[in-house]
């Protein structure tokens, strides 16, 4: 199947192309940005080596659904979407961590606790939980924004400050906003019959110095989600939880040997696992948007992308 994993174009006053895990973004005239959501498949900070049909244009129309039911409480970067794979907003400036909230132990809090480490990011994590349980408050653990592919790294609120990555004034804002977002967010999952266990937020500042929420939201990529029936009764009874996330990935390549870590060789994804994946993502989009997915015409994806966008530029 056809599957969109780097670009190449040429848009009418490009400046530069930035290449991230997922999506490539081209800078228009130091005024807007063209994010296209690839196909492209990321687990433990690295990519993978083959696409994932369909993926991109679940991340992408995710991210906007909720861009739109969260732009009452927090403005975000979003101007348009004219191609279900391409958003295109203001060009920002982002802030140099990413804002990853927890509401649950669970993932690499999980994995820390696992450990013996009853802090994260300077956050305490009570004694006696266990994997998937819910903590008393959603704790804050910002994650330094890796630059060059490295990994992302956990870092506390005090060392954000202290070492002037981000100001105090923009950090509250940042944290405010988070919150608000991720109460918002349990809120739509929980209506769905989901619970938003984490999830991660990117901010940035506008030209005129206006703090918004840039690139993803809510995605299975940034986020993860259980289904809420059954949670407490799979709790009680030390069983793994049913989610949705790209969890089942990570966990599929830890099985096979491979966490990302210097001298492991990722393991090889048939044409069968990689349609099953595909299957996965369209099943979360089902889920956390409640609403059918309708699959964009692949048949030349490059070509549909540099029309749509072109349209856009062009009016």
């Amino acid at each position: 199947m056809n599957t969109i994993t780097t670009t190449h174009f040429q848009f009418p006053g490009q400046k530069s192309i930035y290449r991230g895990k997922v999506r490539e973004v081209y800078n228009i005239d130091d005024n807007l940005l063209v994010m296209i959501a690839t196909d492209r498949l990321s687990a433990f900070d690295v990519v993978l080596p083959k696409g994932i049909p369909y993926k991109g244009q679940i991340l992408n129309q995710i991210a906007t659904k909720f861009m739109e039911l969260t732009s009452d409480i927090v403005p975000n970067w979003l101007i348009a979407t004219p191609d279900p794979n391409v958003a295109i907003g203001y060009l920002c400036e982002p802030f140099k961590v990413e804002m990853v909230i927890r509401g649950y132990l669970s993932g690499h809090a999980a994995r820390e606790y696992a450990l013996g480490k009853r802090t994260i990011c300077g956050m305490t994590m009570l004694e006696g939980l266990k994997e998937n349980d819910k903590f008393p408050t959603p704790l804050i653990t910002p994650t330094t924004k890796a630059d060059n592919g490295s990994h992302d790294e956990d870092i506390s609120r005090e060392a954000i400050l202290s070492k002037g990555i981000v100001a105090e004034e923009d950090y509250i804002v940042l944290e405010k906003y988070t919150r608000d977002l991720y109460q918002r967010g349990t809120e739509i999952a929980a209506s769905r019959g989901l619970i938003l266990v984490d999830t991660k937020y990117e901010f940035g500042k506008t030209k005129e110095g206006k703090i918004v929420l840039i690139d993803e939201i809510h995605t299975p990529d940034s986020s993860r989600y259980f289904y809420a029936k059954g949670y407490q009764e799979r709790q009680d009874n030390n069983e793994e939880q049913k989610q949705l996330s790209k969890e089942f990935v990570r966990r599929w390549l830890i099985e096979n040997g491979f966490q990302g870590k210097e001298g492991q060789k990722i393991p090889n994804m048939t044409d069968e696992y990689i349609g099953m994946v595909s299957e996965r993502y369209i099943e979360l989009y089902e889920n956390i948007l409640g609403e059918k997915f309708v699959k964009a015409d692949v048949s030349n994806i490059y070509e549909r992308i540099e029309r749509n966008v072109l349209a856009f530029l062009n009016k």
